[in-house]
């Protein structure tokens, strides 16, 4: 077969051009744990981007990472003078001023194009997304607490649920015991590593850590009601003697094994306390909201510490419209339900309300409820961590007996104060 001049002059045109026609498929380059991956593409929901991709014509590129490095490659890629990522996951406490200069402002695009009845987003998760009069992030994951118990042990004691924080402390104090030929049980087992805690006991008060003004401790009061609420708990061993080097999975431990009867901890845990092949009381470890105090100030309701993920778009990613197209859609209801049937946790209050999701999710009123008075635990700012350690280890010093809880306030007030923004 001879190769005339023309077909040869055929062929290296088609050679040229099969790049461009490659080159016109649209690909969008997403970072993320590899956690957010999972529940936009399996389970039984199935593969939630699967529409978005056929009606974009558009392939989807996941780079996964555990959260410090995806954090940082997030902020590392969208300070250089351009990225193939279009999508980034920000945790909420990543998200300070300094963050959000690198990161696209939303509302133009919002405007435009909004997001479907973004008001049903929680509020709480909204705000804190929303830094230098801008929104710079959209929330899709959240993890909120709750007050979890074991049924089993406040019936055997003949303890009610708590109603309010008085009767909490009591409950705890009553369910400080040692069973016949079993092993002592506290009343609460509580992590002293981490600010959240005892500012969801400052909140049963009425009181706060920082506020999203960056004010510290707003009530003195308040604050110093709740760590001494957590010192009586420890001095009259409702507490473990551990306290102060007892982690996140040590409480879910402890509570499996009816070494504990309460423990604060996020309301998708739920499944997993619950569990036959993990957990001597499976069925029996329900779950409420932590009770405010008789003494806080009228109408006050429990804000329940919330941690958050959302999708952003760096300031300089080369194809904003693609990328703002996807977080559209992975933040629309039907979506939102989905990856919650993949096992997400749910940013919007209605989700909670589907039928289908409730028969599910026996907590589901409970989280809602919760979930929409919720706010992170304090704001983020780029002494956040030395802020949360000074926090840690005045209210560890009080609980153990080293200072007085007014001092201890007095002194957190005193050594945070200089690391807020101005």
């Amino acid at each position: 077969m001879r190769l005339t001049r023309r077909a040869a002059l055929a062929a290296g045109l088609a050679t040229l051009a099969a790049p461009s026609l490659r080159a016109q498929g649209r690909r969008l380059d997403i970072l993320s744990h590899r956690v957010h991956q999972g529940v936009l593409t399996g389970g039984a929901a199935g593969d939630l981007t699967e529409a978005w991709r056929r009606a974009n014509g558009a392939e989807i590129a996941w780079t996964t990472a555990d959260i410090g490095p995806l954090q940082d490659r997030l902020l590392r890629e969208a300070s250089l003078p351009s990225t193939d990522f279009g999508v980034g996951y920000l945790l909420n406490s990543r998200a300070t001023a300094d963050t959000a200069r690198l990161l696209e402002p939303l509302d133009p695009l919002m405007a435009a194009e909004p997001v479907a009845n973004f008001e049903d987003i929680a509020p709480g998760l909204r705000d804190a997304m929303r830094l230098g009069g801008a929104t710079v992030a959209i929330p899709v994951r959240q993890g909120c607490n709750g007050l979890f118990y074991n049924a089993a042990m406040l019936e055997e004691r003949g303890v009610a649920p708590p109603r309010s924080f008085e009767e909490f402390l009591e409950a705890c104090r009553r369910l400080t015991y040692r069973p016949s030929g079993g092993a002592p049980v506290v009343g609460l087992v509580m992590t002293a590593a981490l600010a959240a805690y005892p500012v969801m006991f400052a909140r049963a008060f009425g009181g706060d850590f920082i506020t999203a003004d960056f004010r510290v401790i707003p009530d003195a009061a308040a604050m110093t009601k709740a760590i001494a609420a957590i010192r009586g708990l420890f001095e009259a061993g409702a507490l473990p003697r551990s306290y102060a080097t007892t982690t996140n999975e040590d409480q879910v431990t402890w509570l499996q094994q009816g070494r504990a009867a309460f423990a604060i901890l996020p309301f998708a845990r739920h499944a997993q306390l619950n569990r036959a092949d993990g957990s001597r009381f499976p069925g029996r470890i329900m779950v409420t909201e932590m009770p405010v105090s008789a003494s806080a100030p009228a109408g006050t309701q429990m804000a329940s510490v919330v941690e958050f993920w959302s999708m952003c778009i760096p300031r300089n990613a080369r194809d904003k419209r693609l990328a703002w197209s996807f977080i559209r859609e992975m933040s629309s209801p039907a979506v939102t339900l989905g990856s919650a049937r993949n096992g997400n946790g749910p940013v919007r209050v209605s989700t909670y309300s589907d039928p289908a999701f409730v028969a599910d999710n026996p907590n589901a009123a409970t989280e809602a409820a919760a979930l929409s008075r919720a706010r992170i635990p304090f704001p983020a700012f780029p002494e956040a961590s030395r802020a949360e350690a000074i926090f840690v280890e005045e209210v560890q010093a009080a609980v153990l007996g080293r200072k007085a809880p007014e001092a201890a306030v007095t002194d957190t007030i005193a050594r945070v104060r200089p690391l807020l923004p101005a």
